[in-house]
């Protein structure tokens, strides 16, 4: 059955025909049959170069050898416990190990859940009731983040969605990205303020880069305030290296959350930080956080053969970023006018003249350009993720000779 057969199906039986809202391309999405290293196959019968990557988890590509032998030991042995197993230990010492900033953690199951978790504890440590966030920044589905962008340093929040309690998002601001003098102004404002949640670089509008010297600044003003800072690395989470974006940038935030490559490729999230911190989280504390699928063990397993691989592969993170490289130099030889904006293995090109800064000047690149691009990519046998507001990524199963085909797909389309 091919995909518009299935996708007639689908509508019937889920809202919009999908699981999740960014998969619903118009006039229908492609229903993947199976997918190996970096190439997806489609129920049409097509091959595409993937640099969707489960939106970024699948930092070894698909179906990668030592992943896909730790998930069949693990499921011979069972694959749900309702208890504590030792792969939970084996890769929380893992993490904390590579994070300065990390003490302890917990295990959830997505990325919603550990941000939800980590503005949850933040309260409760601070007393404090509001929270910040950057305009643009994603941090899951739950209300308290669903707030609408572009609605200025300080004022407060709008809900985004329907269902959402306006009480509940009025104890949220939001600030641009890049502007130090938002966020002391807003700090400055208030003393109720519990924490500032921040992806250190902008995922899900990006990558949008921090500028020299603001993740620094924004340490300093956090603490300046006494209001914690959480860094959402639930996308950067190795995917910038080990130890992430804060390494990267040599900021020990109180907080991070984490997801997506620490899987495997399966579902998790989970939030650490601080011991004094984490103590508080039940049952050793008072602040509540539960789930039945938490440190599921067929995830431990993948999470800790994608990482040790990783850590026997460093060299993977120089190799990637080259690749990004060669190909923003393709996308100049072409000559289109946009800007192409990359970090390691993110990388994005917008249809705008200038490198975005924040998430109003984002919004400024023209999507119907983007969409006419992203069709002649897909008719080139490339797979973008489909939106101009989603960051593109790159695996350690795309090739030199892959990349020279996805750099040739850039340099017709655009």
């Amino acid at each position: 059955m091919k995909s518009n057969e299935l996708f007639a199906r689908a509508r019937t039986m889920m809202p919009g025909g999908v699981s999740s809202p960014v998969r619903a391309i118009s006039p229908n999405p492609f229903y993947v049959t199976d997918a190996e290293g970096a190439v997806l196959r489609t129920a049409d019968g097509t091959e595409l170069i993937d640099c969707c990557l489960g939106y970024g988890p699948l930092i070894l590509g698909h179906r990668p050898d030592g992943v896909k032998r730790a998930i069949e030991e693990q499921a011979a042995k069972g694959w749900l416990y309702g208890t504590p197993s030792p792969g939970e230990i084996d890769l929380a010492g893992r993490i904390i190990a590579d994070h300065p900033s990390v003490d302890m953690l917990r295990f959830v199951s997505t990325g919603s859940e550990a941000t939800m978790a980590a503005i949850r504890l933040a309260r409760a440590a601070t007393g404090k009731r509001d929270i910040i966030k950057v305009e643009g920044g994603f941090h899951g589905a739950h209300d308290a983040v669903l707030v609408r962008a572009g609605s200025g340093a300080t004022t407060l929040g709008v809900p985004d969605s329907a269902g959402v309690v306006a009480d509940l998002v009025a104890h949220t601001r939001q600030v641009p990205y890049n502007s130090v003098e938002a966020l002391d102004e807003v700090l400055s404002s208030s003393e109720d303020i519990a924490a500032l949640i921040i992806e250190p670089v902008m995922g899900n509008i990006g990558p949008i880069l921090p500028e020299d010297g603001y993740l620094e600044e924004v340490r300093r003003i956090t603490r300046e305030h006494d209001t914690l800072l959480i860094f959402d690395e639930v996308i950067t989470g190795y995917r910038l290296g080990i130890g992430g974006a804060q390494v990267m940038f040599g900021i020990e935030p109180d907080l991070t959350t984490f997801g997506k490559i620490i899987g495997g490729g399966l579902p998790i999230g989970a939030f650490g930080g601080r011991k004094d911190l984490m103590e508080m989280v039940a049952p050793q504390g008072p602040v509540y956080q539960a789930g039945t699928f938490s440190g599921n063990p067929l995830t431990m397993a993948a999470g800790s053969a994608a990482l040790g691989w990783i850590h026997d592969h460093t060299e993977i993170y120089g190799r990637l970023s080259a690749a990004t490289a060669a190909i923003a130099d393709a996308c100049t030889d072409a000559g289109a006018g946009g800007s192409f904006v990359r970090i390691g293995s993110m990388f994005k090109y917008f249809f705008r003249s200038e490198p975005p800064q924040n998430y109003l000047e984002a919004k400024e690149s023209d999507t119907v350009a983007f969409r006419s691009f992203w069709e002649g990519m897909l008719g080139q046998g490339v797979f973008l993720p489909p939106s101009q507001f989603e960051t593109n990524f790159l695996s350690a199963a795309h090739t030199e000779a892959i990349v020279e085909r996805i750099m040739d797909a850039y340099r017709t389309c655009l």
